[in-house]
């Protein structure tokens, strides 16, 4: 009989009681390359328009039996997107709450795709030393440069994002101004800083990573315990609809805000946004 592969959260030795994915959880939802593909752009966008990056710089997320889930931004979730922008011709500013460097899930890291990892060593110092995004916010106006804001996936997106004003006045200076929101998998849990005052989201529908998927992944140890609330039930009540009950890959643009379910939506949502920006900035 073959040895199976075993469904028991990895200790992360960097922190006490935290821990990393199962090996059989990494087997079924990582991969040592992408699926990057339809990255060619042949009249790409020469302006001064650039995305802004909100990424998660917080680690560690609690779970409900008192374990901590080692967690960041998701890789492909992160880079995926990025990488079509970058090729559609838009650079980016990244920025994070407090100033200090983003973290990724290394765990799910494509550590051999030939394209992606010389991208990421090409922002890594960006992501290393990002922007503070209450610098950012304290200078945004009706001229600033950004096409869009991207918040990317992955459960560091539920540490710090939904309760941020920072967060939310971006969301709001965004859609006031007609730029567009680019999100996917546990990212959009940052539209939840607009629950207090102005909802510009309000009767929106997007993709999202289902609280149902969320509630399964402890049985095979993705997480060593269960979240300790759900934010799809939580932007529901804030009058989002959520269109997707599954993770096949798919996205969803509603008017100006593009969003993916998880990711195995990553290389769509891409595509998505870099069409959306050059149609609305490469006239």
């Amino acid at each position: 009989m073959s040895e199976q592969i075993s469904k028991q959260p990895q200790v992360d030795h960097a922190e006490e009681n935290a821990f990393f994915p199962s090996a059989y959880s990494l087997s079924q939802f990582t991969s040592p390359v992408s699926d990057l593909s339809g990255a060619d752009y042949a009249s790409g966008y020469r302006g001064r328009r650039k995305v802004l990056v909100i990424a998660a710089d917080e680690r560690y997320l609690p779970t409900d039996n008192g374990t901590l889930f080692s967690t960041g931004n998701h890789p492909v979730e992160t880079l995926l997107p990025m990488y079509h922008l970058h090729a559609a011709g838009f650079d980016f500013d990244i920025a994070t709450l407090s100033g200090q460097m983003a973290k990724f899930e290394y765990w799910a890291m494509p550590r051999e795709d030939q394209k992606i990892m010389p991208f990421f060593e090409c922002y890594l110092p960006q992501f290393r030393q990002p922007l503070a995004l209450s610098d950012v916010v304290g200078q945004l106006g009706a001229d600033s440069d950004y096409a869009a804001v991207f918040i990317p996936g992955g459960h560091g997106a539920l540490i710090g994002l939904p309760e941020s004003e920072a967060v939310a006045e971006t969301l709001r200076w965004v859609l006031r101004h007609d730029r567009f929101v680019i999100s996917l998998c546990h990212g959009p849990a940052a539209f939840l800083a607009l629950r207090h005052g102005e909802n510009p989201l309000n009767g929106y529908a997007i993709c999202a990573f289902p609280d149902a998927a969320d509630k399964q992944t402890p049985d095979i140890g993705y997480m060593p315990g269960h979240l300790t609330w759900y934010f799809g039930e939580a932007l529901k009540a804030m009058g989002l609809e959520i269109v997707n009950s599954d993770i096949k890959g798919r996205v969803h643009q509603d008017r100006k805000v593009l969003t993916g379910d998880s990711p195995f939506a990553a290389n769509a949502l891409g595509q998505l946004a870099a069409k959306a920006l050059l149609d609305e900035y490469a006239k």
